[in-house]
């Protein structure tokens, strides 16, 4: 499957709206690379604070959204009782730039590349564009943990 929706991204992640950021992942190359997709609209949860009258998405939520299709791309590539009753947690972000501002009635499109895994850790890199330009790039890493 080259493509997921909201509803199969909810069968791999634990994130529920308002925090699931991601609409689809496409471009899937299994536990390689994917394109995710965030839908930024003007009723956004974080759009009505940030900032009145001149919205911008937080570039923290840019890296939850990388984070998010990262651990998608990996949860669709590996065996499901790899990630069944397990979370993945953000363990480190390294390089985060943010060139431009991601304001609301944009599809941002997230390319995300694993790097490379050791055991339950994985190190990714991504970049965010709006319509080609880019909005932002990183290196972060993750873990798979068990449920408490």
């Amino acid at each position: 499957m080259d493509k997921l929706n909201k509803d199969q991204i909810k069968t791999l992640l634990p994130h529920r709206e308002p925090m699931l950021l991601i609409d689809e992942l496409y471009n899937i190359k299994k536990l390689t690379s994917a394109v995710g997709v965030v839908n930024v609209k003007k009723d956004s949860f974080f759009v009505q604070g940030h900032f009145p009258g001149q919205p911008v998405m937080p570039g923290v939520l840019i890296i939850e959204a990388f984070g998010q299709s990262a651990a998608a791309l990996t949860a669709h590539g590996i065996d499901k009782s790899t990630y069944e009753n397990k979370l993945v947690f953000l363990m480190s972000v390294e390089k985060a730039r943010f060139r431009n501002p991601v304001i609301p009635d944009c599809k941002l499109e997230l390319n995300i590349e694993a790097l490379r895994s050791h055991g339950k850790v994985w190190k990714y890199k991504g970049e965010a564009l709006v319509g080609g330009q880019k909005m932002a790039d990183a290196i972060w890493s993750a873990t798979i943990v068990d449920k408490k």
